[in-house]
């Protein structure tokens, strides 16, 4: 018998999902809080999911030592736009996870550059750029002799994000607390993105200690294309602040 094609072997550009949901009422807390382990089967099952993880959030302004109880984000890899689209908008899975939210805000993206491993995976698979919004993933799985110095630069380093006038969206996100971190955010164009990350400030200073001294056992980094969005978070669209949010289709299954 033939072995299953593995999605992520489609010559088709792969997309990439990224739910956020933010959770207001304490059942609903609980309810999400319940998911982070009995959700990962049902995902891991949908046609054509490649790479997913399921993630919680940090508080504040995004990437902080303090966990975020309210918030989660989901991140999987698909064939292509229209496979991501299908599962997202139309799996029951998904669907809980938006009736039961206050805030749902999803991403879909075009890998365009990678670099690195993510639980041992190189999950993205890049293809051309396109023009629009630019998303930076970043991925490190922090050692423990390095934990105190590391968070006692991460505040320094979201509030410069944070003063940005050019970041549209951003996020602290992670698998294990204080020790498996993901940061993301969306700029308008490459330069903007680009001129953040050459600028002389906290976060140089922190990418040249972390190689100085080499606080990560993994990393990963990562740049996406956006290629669509649907919903809201606090209320509007992040991309489109000025607009009413865009309400995801939903598919019957």
């Amino acid at each position: 018998m033939d072995a299953a094609p593995n999605p992520l072997d489609s010559p088709r550009d792969q997309a990439v999902s990224l739910c956020f949901f933010r959770f207001s009422r304490l059942r609903d807390r609980v309810w999400a809080f319940g998911q982070m382990g009995l959700a990962r089967r049902p995902l891991r099952r949908l046609p054509g999911v490649g790479f997913v993880k399921l993630m919680g959030a940090g508080t504040g302004e995004g990437f902080t030592p303090i966990p975020d109880t309210g918030a989660v984000a989901i991140l999987a890899t698909w064939p292509d736009l229209d496979s991501a689209r299908a599962q997202v908008e139309g799996a029951a899975v998904f669907r809980r996870y938006r009736d039961r939210a206050a805030d749902a805000f999803t991403l879909y993206l075009n890998p365009i550059a990678a670099r690195g491993l993510w639980s041992g995976a190189a999950p993205f698979r890049p293809g051309a750029p396109a023009p629009g919004p630019v998303a930076a993933l970043t991925r490190a799985t922090v050692r423990p002799r390095a934990l105190l110095r590391f968070w006692a630069r991460a505040p320094a380093i979201s509030r410069r994000i944070g003063a940005d006038p050019n970041v549209l969206f951003k996020a602290g996100i992670g698998e294990l607390p204080w020790v498996q971190q993901v940061t993301f955010s969306i700029w308008p164009d490459a330069a903007a993105m680009a001129g953040f990350a050459r600028a002389e400030g906290p976060h140089a200073a922190a990418i040249r200690a972390v190689r100085d001294g080499g606080w990560f056992a993994e990393e990963l980094y990562a740049r996406f294309t956006v290629l669509a969005h649907s919903g809201s978070w606090g209320g509007v669209d992040p991309l489109t602040p000025n607009r009413p949010a865009a309400a995801p289709a939903l598919v019957a299954e």
